[in-house]
């Protein structure tokens, strides 16, 4: 993806300066702002072709063949399938994001179409025992539960490998049998798999000691085996990089509304009254990235993954949380997995 800077134009550059982008970058569009970064306009080859053909002197302002209504897209509303879709139904090469205003990407059709391989690992725990989805589980780990006519374990693989990620670890526990003979290496998956066991629960922090730490030299995903998500991936990894983190948490806001009036009072006197209010808090997802540093710290105990974010927050490390805004469900009961046989028909997984 090309820094959008770089093809950005003010309204009295010159049409040769605009001809002169769209050679050296080859994107077929220039945009032009104003003082603010706002956009004013974009350029193709074809504009300057027809500005040319009417008699356009080459050193005469932009502005006089620009588009003044180019179409954009606002930051982080629009899934990568929708963007394309756009793109395919209207014939666009590229669109402009833009953020309250302002002129913050560009994003092509290159970029969507490319699915760019990516060497971080993912380890996914599929270990539990479901025991609050019995009797589905009896015979089954949960991981495996069919949503949408195929295993849960399998939609998460097959997302995040869309997505371009292909090296996977998955720890067992309760009837590792079933997990290894359906995925097997990952081969007929088109990515590669590797197991560790836990003989003995070591919980969502612990079964990182299983890992094969020296083959594992960037930052890796961590996702529990029982969350449906169509997160962006990526967008999680360039968060936790640029913020040079030792581990990141997902969350995601959630309300809880309290049913009835609440009373303040103070020495039997009543202050104020609120009726049924919200609070809004962040809860864990159940999705991390966790830096080679940290893994390496990592023994074998059964310790859970909250505590060990903990402790590097006790050390000063650096611990951030990213805001999830997609789509999530944690199918941790009954009516988390009806809502999950429901919501996949419909749900939209990134390709990209």
């Amino acid at each position: 993806m090309i820094d959008v800077k770089k093809i950005v134009l003010k309204k009295n550059d010159s049409i040769l300066k605009a001809l002169e982008l769209l050679d050296l970058y080859a994107l077929r569009i220039v945009l032009v702002v104003d003082e603010r970064n706002h956009l004013l306009g974009s350029i193709t080859d074809g504009d300057i072709r027809r500005g040319l053909l009417k008699g356009q002197d080459l050193h005469a302002p932009v502005e006089t063949i620009m588009q003044v209504t180019p179409y954009s897209i606002e930051e982080d509303t629009l899934s990568n399938r929708q963007i394309f879709e756009i793109m395919r139904e209207k014939h666009y090469l590229a669109l402009p994001v833009i953020k309250e205003g302002q002129l913050v990407n560009i994003i092509t059709l290159d970029d969507l179409i490319r699915i760019k391989r990516k060497e971080n690992p993912v380890f996914i725990m599929a270990g539990g025992f479901g025991t609050r989805l019995r009797p589905l589980t009896d015979k089954c780990p949960k991981p495996m539960l069919p949503v949408g006519g195929k295993p849960l374990l399998e939609t998460i693989v097959l997302s995040l490998k869309e997505q371009g990620f292909y090296r996977f670890y998955i720890s067992t526990h309760y009837l590792p049998e079933i997990i290894r003979e359906h995925f097997g290496n990952g081969e007929k998956f088109d990515v590669q798999i590797q197991y560790v066991h836990e003989n003995e629960p070591l919980g969502t922090g612990g079964a990182l000691s299983l890992l094969p730490k020296e083959e594992i030299n960037l930052p890796f995903i961590v996702i529990n085996g029982d969350v449906l998500t169509n997160m962006n991936f990526e967008k999680l990894l360039n968060f936790h990089e640029q913020h040079q983190a030792i581990a990141t948490m997902c969350v995601r806001e959630f309300q809880y509304q309290i049913p009835y009036g609440v009373v303040n009072s103070e020495e039997n006197f009543i202050q104020s009254m609120t009726e049924k209010p919200s609070y809004f808090f962040n809860i864990n997802t159940g999705i991390y990235v966790i830096s080679p540093e940290l893994l390496a710290q990592v023994n074998a105990q059964f310790i859970g993954m909250p505590t060990i974010l903990e402790q590097q927050i006790e050390e000063n490390n650096k611990v951030t949380n990213y805001s999830l805004h997609e789509y999530w469900l944690d199918i941790g009961h009954m009516e988390d997995y009806n809502r999950a046989q429901r919501d996949i028909i419909n749900l939209d997984f990134e390709k990209f």
